[in-house]
């Protein structure tokens, strides 16, 4: 899986697992909320500095945000 769709795909987990909106995250992150969700689809890729705050907004390491999804 490609890190853009690593990141698309645990952001949203993460996002969602805390129970905050795009809203929310995008408030905390201090970014726009219509680039958390381009950020969600797949359709942008972060900064290395914007991936770190967005991490920080749903606590989770840079790591937990590139994280490979297990065997099901």
């Amino acid at each position: 899986m490609k890190a853009q769709a690593l990141v698309a795909r645990n952001l949203r987990r993460l996002r969602v697992r805390r129970g905050l909106s795009q809203e929310s995250l995008a408030v905390d992150a201090g970014v726009d909320r219509s680039y958390v969700s381009r950020l969600e689809r797949g359709l942008e890729n972060p900064t290395v500095a914007v991936l770190e705050r967005l991490a920080a907004a749903v606590d989770a390491s840079n790591r937990g945000v590139l994280r490979r999804p297990g065997p099901r």
